[in-house]
């Protein structure tokens, strides 16, 4: 990885940050165009000439799904209901404080109600890694909102099949509806719908850059969670923390793909070359090895700043997705950092464990959107429903107000509507 030293903040972010290629949406775009003219016609195709599968059913039938689980190994079931149980837990918790509330005022009485979107889709990837965690981390949150139609498309692969344990992974979280497609053409399918995948209100889940340019494309008419894109980790150490654990939790968010985002922020020189001499020495010894090695290479990097003051004006600015502090005193650092997805505070808190079983959500803003929302949840599947009521009487006592505000604005029967009802 690249050592470097930070002088000047802004000037490093702008020529640290990755770059996407703009042809890169031009051949999303050309995707999205065909699928929503071609429809079935158009996945299959698009199938065909990116996982080479011939596709002839795309829905799952019962009986697919049922096989899916004698292909799976009870611990792999056990681990899947644990995570699941765990996310379970922490979504119905925040699902219990959203309670519907009445306000009364001046005979004016406003209802807000919270109620669940009717259809989403659920991107779970697929290709160079399977995820069926993602799965769960996709369905769950909807399940418990109480979203009634829970669709999952998921890529096949050359034999035009879903990884079993991402089928059943679906299965056990309650999708009512999983397809076999993937990539761009499975975001367009959930959009504008075709003969056989309806479509539907929003789409969550993560993707690869292709997938992330594709929802932001159709978020004009459809609604998507956030853009989550290639795995980013950032980690903020000194010298306290175990060079090693640091190598080995950049290695597995750099696992991914060969397009991660993954880096160290520290002060510690020392510390900046132990974990580069640790990451060099553990490359030939494990698997996946080449995604790791393009994607630190090209992408990775560990930045000496001069101050933690510094470290955390870094932090904030890259805002990435996952993002562990491994301090002395991290809780006091945690405090002033506020635009990561997910915060994982202290040493045995690796982002790896929080991709599973920890209960929170993997699936989280990445390029820079962590300033603005956190993680996946409960309330990504939940609009805020709002009834008025207003008394004869309570628009007599502000028609004065409304016909002066009305009036400055120049929407002069705007104030009609109401005067008309006083007479």
């Amino acid at each position: 990885m690249r050592i470097i030293k930070v002088t000047n903040i802004e000037k490093f972010v702008s020529e640290i940050l990755p770059k996407q290629p703009q042809k890169n949406k031009s051949i999303v775009e050309s995707i999205l165009k065909n699928v929503k003219k071609n429809g079935d016609k158009a996945i299959r195709k698009y199938e065909k000439k990116f996982s080479n599968a011939t596709v002839s059913s795309f829905r799952l039938s019962k009986v697919e799904i049922k096989n899916a689980y004698s292909k799976v190994s009870k611990s792999e079931i056990d681990a899947l209901r644990l995570a699941k149980r765990r996310l379970e837990k922490t979504e119905s918790t925040i699902k219990s404080l959203l309670k519907n509330i009445t306000i009364n005022n001046d005979g004016i009485k406003i209802i807000k109600k919270f109620i669940p979107n009717q259809s989403v889709g659920c991107y779970i990837p697929g290709g160079l890694a399977r995820y069926p965690s993602s799965a769960i981390m996709s369905i769950i949150p909807a399940k418990v909102a109480g979203v009634p139609r829970i669709v999952v498309v998921s890529p096949p692969n050359s034999k035009g099949k879903i990884d079993p344990l991402t089928v059943v992974a679906a299965d056990i979280c309650g999708a009512d509806e999983i397809y076999k497609t993937g990539g761009v053409q499975a975001i367009a399918a959930l959009s504008y719908g075709t003969k056989t995948i309806p479509k539907v209100d929003k789409i969550v889940g993560p993707g690869g850059a292709f997938v992330t340019i594709a929802k932001s494309l159709v978020s004009e008419q459809t609604g998507i969670d956030m853009l989550a894109g290639p795995t980013e980790l950032g980690i903020i150490a000194d010298n306290s923390a175990n060079p090693k654990s640091i190598a080995l939790d950049l290695i597995s968010q750099a696992e991914h793909s060969n397009d991660t985002f993954c880096y160290l922020i520290t002060t510690s020189e020392k510390l900046a070359k132990s974990v580069n001499t640790v990451i060099s020495d553990l490359l030939p010894k494990i698997q996946r090895a080449d995604f790791v090695k393009a994607s630190l290479k090209n992408n990775g990097f560990i930045a000496i700043c001069k101050t933690q003051s510094d470290i955390v004006k870094l932090a904030n600015i890259l805002s990435p997705e996952h993002l562990q502090i491994m301090t002395k005193n991290p809780e006091s650092i945690s405090s002033k950092l506020t635009t990561s997805g997910l915060i994982l505070v202290g040493n045995n808190t690796p982002s790896s464990a929080s991709d599973y079983v920890l209960g929170s959500n993997h699936i989280l803003p990445t390029s820079g959107f962590g300033k603005i929302r956190g993680s996946l949840s409960v309330l990504d599947f939940i609009k805020i429903n709002t009834q008025v009521k207003c008394s004869k009487s309570s628009l007599i006592k502000i028609s004065k107000h409304l016909q002066v505000l009305t009036t400055a604005e120049g929407l002069f029967n705007h104030y009609e509507s109401v005067r008309g009802r006083l007479k």
